[in-house]
């Protein structure tokens, strides 16, 4: 017999899908207030740490935001949600689709079920740990940049930094379908502030020698002898494509970049690039922001705020928080699409946010998101970002 609430209902199903294995996805959509930006939710389950969790992917029209809660905490953030904040809400089972309708005029919700789209459940290992796009063709560099020893086990020292490289070739996949890229097409990226060139040898070896495309990778660094060991490696091992050039980010001459990528470029070294990719009109533009000096001097504490950010540590991340997520809101202004998420788990680096923004649309014409910016910057009293310069440029076109 059915429930009478068809929202008690719809979460027990939600329950029992998640315990015996036939879960496939959650999605809300249609929210009740627009206003809020959120457009719908997808929720998968997977495993973080060797504990089950809900991975959450919060869609908005110019950019989405990943957040992960244990299951366990699941059951309340799914009552809150459909207490009045979507229209609708879809379950995904291996057996059958629920879907709950939430009528225009109020009135008692209706469930109904569908046979289901998808009758095999996902993995639930987290792609964080489970996609590896690195195999031996990759050990001549990994040697000799000492990741790997010559029969290419991973050092125990760098089995960080050899997750983070596969870690980092699973997203600029993605990222790359998202800007419509396919394997065999050309493709120009310049790696800002490569230093040892881990990631600039990662991007090559998987999009010339494993995607057999003929692409062009770039590393900038400021360091000479960064630079010079770098091309010494790359001629050494024959990398066809890929080359090294001393310089400044916000000062190196390139040309026809599609794809900019600056991880772990200090302070407004990373403002740099992303203005550099905004100027080159790159199609896909990638950050991994590291210390955050700008903006703190400047954050003035709202009155809400002010008894949490008297203490240091909350003001650091409130920093933190306030510089990254103007970052994101300058890319959308400049008309692209981002995404703000962890790349890496924060026991690996502590410097774990990525911004990552591919370019749909025209720059400079949304002035909702101009305003935005200017709102933001207003209620934390920020009077100066180094990404200002692009405020300015829709009087420029004029």
């Amino acid at each position: 017999m059915q429930n009478a609430d068809p929202i008690v209902e719809f979460i027990a199903k939600t329950e029992t899908s998640l315990q015996d294995g036939t879960f496939v996805r959650l999605v809300l959509s249609g929210p009740t207030e627009p206003d809020d930006g959120i457009e719908r939710i997808t929720v998968r389950r997977v495993q973080i740490r060797q504990a089950p969790h809900l991975a959450m992917t919060f869609t908005r029209r110019t950019n989405d935001i990943a957040k992960n809660i244990p299951l366990e905490k699941g059951t309340i953030w799914l009552e809150e949600q459909l207490h009045g904040a979507w229209k609708n809400a879809l379950l995904g089972t291996t057996q059958k689709d629920w879907q709950l309708h939430f009528p225009r005029k109020g009135g008692q919700p209706q469930l109904s079920n569908h046979k289901p789209a998808v009758a095999t459940a996902p993995s639930g290992s987290h792609d964080r740990e489970r996609v590896r796009l690195l195999d031996a063709t990759a050990n001549d560099w990994l040697v000799a940049l000492g990741v790997v020893d010559p029969t290419g086990k991973v050092l125990p020292s760098m089995a960080d930094k050899h997750r983070q490289i596969n870690r980092y070739l699973e997203i600029l996949s993605h990222l790359l379908d998202d800007c419509g890229w396919k394997p065999g097409q050309p493709l120009n990226i310049a790696d800002m502030g490569c230093g040892k060139g881990y990631l600039t040898f990662a991007a090559w070896h998987w999009l010339r020698r494993t995607k057999h495309s003929p692409v062009e990778v770039l590393g900038v660094e400021s360091r000479p002898d960064l630079v010079e060991k770098t091309n010494a490696l790359a001629k050494e091992i024959n990398a066809t494509g890929l080359t090294f050039m001393e310089g400044a980010i916000d000062k190196v001459r390139v040309k026809d970049i599609e794809v900019l990528i600056a991880l772990h470029a200090c302070n407004t070294a990373t403002d740099e690039a992303i203005r550099r990719g905004v100027e080159m009109r790159a199609k896909l533009i990638v950050v991994a922001p590291c210390c955050h000096k700008e903006v703190r001097p400047q954050l003035q504490h709202p009155t809400v705020l002010a008894p949490v950010l008297r203490h240091g540590v909350m003001e650091e991340r409130m920093a933190e928080w306030a510089t990254d997520g103007l970052r994101a809101l300058y890319l959308e202004w400049a008309g692209y699409k981002t995404k703000v998420f962890e790349f890496v788990a924060s026991e690996h680096t502590p410097k774990n946010l990525m911004i990552a923004a591919v370019r749909d649309g025209e720059p400079f014409t949304n002035h909702a998101a101009k305003e935005k910016i200017e709102e933001f910057k207003h209620f934390f009293g920020i009077k100066k970002h180094s990404l200002d310069s692009l405020l300015r440029v829709e009087v420029a076109k004029a």
